[in-house]
This record gives structure tokens, C-alpha cells and sequence, in this order.
């Protein structure tokens, strides 16, 4: 399966930062791995989009939305069968009213904590827009089938007997947090959503955190060590075989797409 990789969202803060998500052709149709911002967003956009967009500097930018670059990769919106959510925050799933016929995958527990948030997911609370999900989408909320991917519990999403997309618990920054493992010719990808902010921080030899000490408590609970050590782990034991990505990774972003001109 070919992979796609796009910014649906720029933003700032104190330095550049995106939204990656993956463009996949597959047998059963394009398949969006998290949506980034829609065009609503930029347009009409709900009380607390306005307030995050503001908060993050994002620049007013149509031409980021992943309708726009779908079409710009030459394919029809209407391709887009498909939208596999990391997590529900506002900037990984702003795309989903463009896309109203596609189904939207989600794990059971995430779709859970953004539809009945408790007091102690305030974070959570503020981070989704219920608009991204006004109009009802045809939800596929993933809970059986689990199995084993490297050692890690997933869940499969498409390919069959041979899952091409699985659903990998990452759970920490949300409740229900995935990352979402596509297989392709060169090998496995996971998008690994927000639980890691910047590569170096998951390196197995020599890992090194983003932030400053003095985020240390706040990025203890939104990024949890725990997982970011199952990651380096996953990379030490299979280097070759898996490659991640993460959400907001500009360097990375920007490597993969100088690697595809066609981007």
C-alpha cells in the first residue's frame, strides 16, 4: 500500500509545528489516518476550535485541509473511505464532516471518554469539538478480535486474516489513545498520535526529552514514560522491520515529504 504523508495543520508554538497524517491507497479505497483540521474549522468554526486555534497560532489555511490535498493528489474526496482516529482531540479529527460517507474507526475507549468525558479527563474536555462529530458519522468503534503485533495488543482494522491496519493501545494522553500500524511494502509504519512530541525522545541508544524541566510534571501526564519506553523498545528489538511517526514532528515530517516529490 502506498502511503501519503500530509500537514493538515500548521501551528506555533514558540516554533513550527504540524499535524501529520497518512494518506493510504488501499484495496478497500483511500484511508485518512487522523484528519487534522476541515474546512469548517477555518470558516465556521466552533467556540472551542476558535479558542485552541488562537491559543496555537494557526494560520488560516484552506489549502492544509485533507480535502484539499486529497484532491490535490489527484483523487475524488468521495475515495476517502475511511478515517482511522488516533484520538479525538480537535486537531486530529476536524477532517471528519468533510468526509461524511467515509467510515470513521476509532477504539471503544476513546470513543467512550470523548462521548461521556469524566471530571478527571478535563484535558480531554477541552481538547475535542463535538461539532467534528455533528453529523453523525457511520462510526466503527474497534473493541474484539485483539492480537499480537511485536509483542504489543492490537487490534485489526482492515486487511482480513492479514490485518494491513491494526489499532495499537497507546493509552495515556487520552483514555482510548492509539497508534495506528500500516503495512506497507518497505515494511510497517506506525503513526504513534501524540504520544511522543519529537523523535529523540524515543530513541533506543540515547533518548532525550523535548521539553524543559519545568514541563516535567504536565508532560509526565499528557505523554507517559511508560509508553515511550514500550516504543523504544519496540524499535530496539524489530529496527527494520517498524518505523514510527508521530503527530506533531515537523523534522521528521519534513524528511519524509523530500523523499516524495510528488508531496
Amino acid at each position: 500500500m502506498r502511503i501519503h504523508h500530509l500537514n493538515c495543520m500548521t501551528f506555533y508554538q514558540g516554533y513550527r509545528e504540524i499535524t501529520h497524517c497518512l494518506l493510504v491507497e488501499s484495496p478497500d479505497g483511500l484511508v485518512l489516518v487522523d484528519s487534522g483540521l476541515g474546512l469548517a474549522d477555518y470558516t465556521h468554526p466552533a467556540w472551542r476550535v476558535k479558542v485552541m486555534t488562537a491559543v496555537d497560532r494557526v494560520p488560516c489555511d484552506l489549502e492544509e485541509t485533507a480535502f484539499r490535498q486529497v484532491q490535490r493528489l489527484g483523487f475524488s474526496p468521495r475515495d476517502v473511505r475511511h478515517i482511522v482516529l488516533t484520538h479525538l482531540h480537535y486537531d486530529h479529527s476536524g477532517g471528519l464532516p468533510d468526509f461524511p460517507w467515509a467510515k470513521v474507526h476509532v477504539f471503544e475507549n476513546e470513543y467512550q471518554s470523548a462521548m461521556h468525558p469524566r471530571w478527571y479527563h478535563f484535558l480531554d474536555m477541552f481538547g475535542v469539538s463535538p461539532s467534528h462529530w455533528a453529523h453523525n458519522p457511520d462510526w466503527v468503534r474497534h473493541f474484539e478480535g485483539w492480537r499480537d503485533w511485536y509483542g504489543m495488543p492490537a487490534l485489526p482494522v482492515m486487511g482480513g486474516d492479514e490485518p494491513t491496519i491494526l489499532l495499537v493501545p497507546l493509552p495515556g494522553h487520552t483514555p482510548g489513545h492509539c497508534g495506528v500500524a500500516v503495512k506497507s511494502d518497505s515494511g510497517w509504519l506506525l503513526h504513534c498520535g501524540d504520544a511522543f512530541v519529537r523523535s529523540m525522545e524515543v530513541d533506543p541508544v540515547a533518548p532525550r526529552r523535548h521539553f524543559p524541566f519545568w514541563f516535567w510534571p504536565i508532560e509526565r501526564v499528557m505523554f507517559p514514560a511508560r509508553q515511550q519506553q514500550r516504543l523504544r523498545d519496540l524499535l530496539r528489538q524489530h529496527a527494520g522491520e517498524v518505523s514510527l511517526v508521530c503527530s506533531h514532528d515537523p523534522h521528521v515530517f519534513d524528511k519524509l515529504v523530500s523523499k516524495s516529490p510528488q508531496q
